[in-house]
C-alpha cells in the first residue's frame, strides 16, 4: 500500500458489512481516497449483513426516518443499475396489531404523502391467507425485501471499481486520535499503525470494544437473535413483508425465496460478548417463535423451522447513531432494523467525513442532552 503526504489513505472505513461497505462506496464515488478494513472473510456469518432477505419499508411514523428511507430507495436502484445485480423486489407490506401504534404510523405516512391504506381483517384474510389479523392492519404497497448478501458483495465490488482499497482478514486493535485531522488506525496484520485524516467506524457488536472511551458512544446492548425460515403449507400464497405490533411482540416477517418465510421476534435475544458467541439458538426462543408461527401464520407449518442467528446492536431508545467527534466517525445501534437505510446512510456518513452536512439531530451521539427522543 502506497503512502501520500504521510497518509495510508484520506479515509479509513472500519467494519465491512453493510454500513461501512456504503460508506466507503459513497466515498470513492466522490474521489476520495479511501481504504476499508473487515475483519472476516468476504460474506461471513458472524454479524448483522449476512443472510438473503431483510425488509425494505417506508413505514416510520416520524419524517426524519422516512426521508431517509425514501432516500435509501432511490439509491438501492442506483446500486442495481451500476452493478447489474437485483436488490430491492417490491410485495407491498402489512403492519397489524396495536392501534395506537398504527394510527400514529398511519399518520405519520399521510403527511409526508407516503401510500398506506386501512385494510379490514376479512379482507386481510382473503388477500392474504398466510396471516391472522385482527381487527384491521395497515398496508403499504412500496415495502418489499433486499437481498443482504448481495446487496454486501455489490457495495464493496463498486467501491473497489471507484478506487477503493478493501482489506478482508484484517483486524483493526486500536484507534488513536492524533488531532483534528489525524488518525492512526493499528491491525494485528501491520507492523505500523495506519494513518488517515479521518475514520469511519461501522464494527456492529464490537462498537464499545473498539470506540469505548474514545467517543461518548450510547450505551450498546448486543444480543443474538434467532429468526427462522418455516415452510409454506401452500406454494405459490402471495406472502407480503408484515410486522406485528402487540403485547410481547414485535414480530416480523418476509419471504425468502428458495428457503421458506423468514419469521423473527425482535430484539428477543441474550445478550452476548461478540467474542464468545456459541452460535447455537436457545431452546426456550426457539418453541417461542413456533409457538408465534402456530398462533399467527396459519400458512406456514410451525413444524419445520430452520434456524439462523445474528447479532442485533441496540441503543436504549432503538435509534441508531450517526454522528462524528472530532476525526472520528460513529455508526452504531442499528437494533436489527437498519438495513434498508444502508446506502442513504453510507451517503451521511461520507458526508459527515468529508465535512459536509450533519444529518438530522435524532441520529446524534448527544442527544439524550438535547432533549431528542426516539418516535
Amino acid at each position: 500500500m502506497s503512502v501520500k503526504n504521510g497518509l495510508d489513505a484520506d479515509v479509513i472505513v472500519v467494519g465491512g458489512g453493510a454500513m461501512g461497505s456504503a460508506a466507503a462506496w459513497q466515498l470513492a464515488g466522490r474521489g476520495v481516497d479511501v481504504l476499508l478494513i473487515e475483519r472476516f472473510e468476504p460474506g461471513h456469518t458472524r454479524g448483522a449483513s449476512h443472510g438473503a432477505s431483510r425488509i425494505f419499508r417506508l413505514s416510520y411514523p416520524d419524517a426524519p426516518h422516512i426521508a431517509l428511507a425514501r432516500e435509501a430507495r432511490e439509491l438501492w436502484r442506483d446500486l442495481e443499475k451500476a452493478s447489474g445485480t437485483s436488490l430491492l423486489t417490491v410485495t407491498g407490506g402489512v403492519d397489524h396489531g396495536s392501534p395506537v401504534f398504527l394510527g400514529r404510523l398511519h399518520a405519520g405516512l399521510a403527511e409526508a404523502g407516503v401510500e398506506s391504506h386501512w385494510v379490514d381483517a376479512g379482507e386481510a384474510g382473503r388477500r392474504w391467507p398466510g396471516l391472522r389479523v385482527e381487527g384491521r392492519a395497515l398496508f403499504h404497497p412500496d415495502s418489499g425485501r433486499l437481498h443482504a448478501d448481495r446487496a454486501v458483495a455489490a457495495l464493496q465490488a463498486q467501491a473497489a471499481r471507484q478506487g477503493s482499497v478493501v482489506l478482508h482478514h484484517t483486524r483493526v486493535v486500536k484507534i488513536e486520535v492524533l488531532g483534528d485531522d489525524a488518525v492512526a488506525v493499528s491491525t494485528e496484520q501491520d507492523s505500523r499503525p495506519l494513518r488517515a485524516r479521518r475514520v469511519v467506524v461501522a464494527v456492529g457488536a464490537w462498537t464499545d470494544q473498539l470506540l469505548g472511551g474514545l467517543v461518548p458512544l450510547p450505551r450498546l446492548r448486543v444480543t443474538q437473535e434467532q429468526p427462522a425460515h418455516f415452510q409454506p403449507f401452500e406454494e405459490g400464497q402471495d406472502w407480503p413483508s408484515f410486522g406485528h405490533f402487540a403485547a410481547g411482540l414485535p414480530a416480523y416477517g418476509l419471504a425468502t425465496p428458495g428457503e421458506g418465510v423468514k419469521v423473527g421476534l425482535h430484539a428477543a435475544g441474550p445478550r452476548i460478548d461478540p467474542e464468545r458467541r456459541d452460535f447455537r439458538p436457545r431452546p426456550e426462543l426457539s418453541a417461542a417463535l413456533e409457538r408465534y408461527v402456530r398462533d399467527w401464520l396459519p400458512g406456514l407449518d410451525p413444524d419445520t423451522a430452520q434456524t439462523v442467528t445474528c447479532t442485533y446492536t441496540s441503543t436504549p431508545d432503538e435509534v441508531f447513531v450517526l454522528d462524528r467527534s472530532g476525526p472520528v466517525v460513529v455508526a452504531a445501534g442499528f437494533s436489527g432494523t437498519g438495513f434498508k437505510f444502508v446506502p442513504a446512510i453510507g451517503r451521511i456518513l461520507a458526508d459527515l467525513a468529508t465535512d459536509g452536512p450533519r444529518p438530522d439531530p435524532l441520529f446524534s451521539l448527544d442527544r439524550s442532552r438535547k432533549g431528542l427522543t426516539a418516535p
